[in-house]
């Protein structure tokens, strides 16, 4: 797949506990990202945070959080991203989904020879 130029970032902001079908959430979401042959999803586990239920969720010692954020970003083009959102819909009962239009520079994988 190529993917260069203005393209759409997906941005899908969750709390690890967050669940589908007894699966974590972030992880359900990757999975449906890589059957709808998107161009890549990265997950980010946050250190501290807090969205509209006004909690703060943190890793600090004092306060271990068993709900810490997560950010799970995804970048292809606008349509493929706006196809896909109907399935954000079905799973995502708290969090926030953004959408932000990027300029894509670099989009380089690996070949089937290069992998450990």
């Amino acid at each position: 797949m190529r993917l260069q130029g203005t393209s759409t970032r997906l941005t899908i902001l969750i709390g690890e506990s967050d669940q589908w079908d007894h699966r974590p959430l972030a992880t359900e979401i990757v999975h449906r990202a890589h059957a709808a042959g998107l161009a890549g999803a990265t997950v980010f586990r946050g250190v501290e945070g807090f969205g509209a239920s006004n909690h703060i969720h943190t890793s600090r010692v004092l306060s271990l959080s068993s709900d810490l954020p997560m950010a799970i970003v995804i970048v292809d083009s606008a349509e493929r991203i706006e196809a896909f959102l109907p399935e954000l819909d079905e799973m995502i009962a708290e969090g926030l989904v953004i959408l932000d239009e990027v300029e894509v520079v670099k989009y380089v994988g690996r070949t089937a020879g290069d992998r450990p």
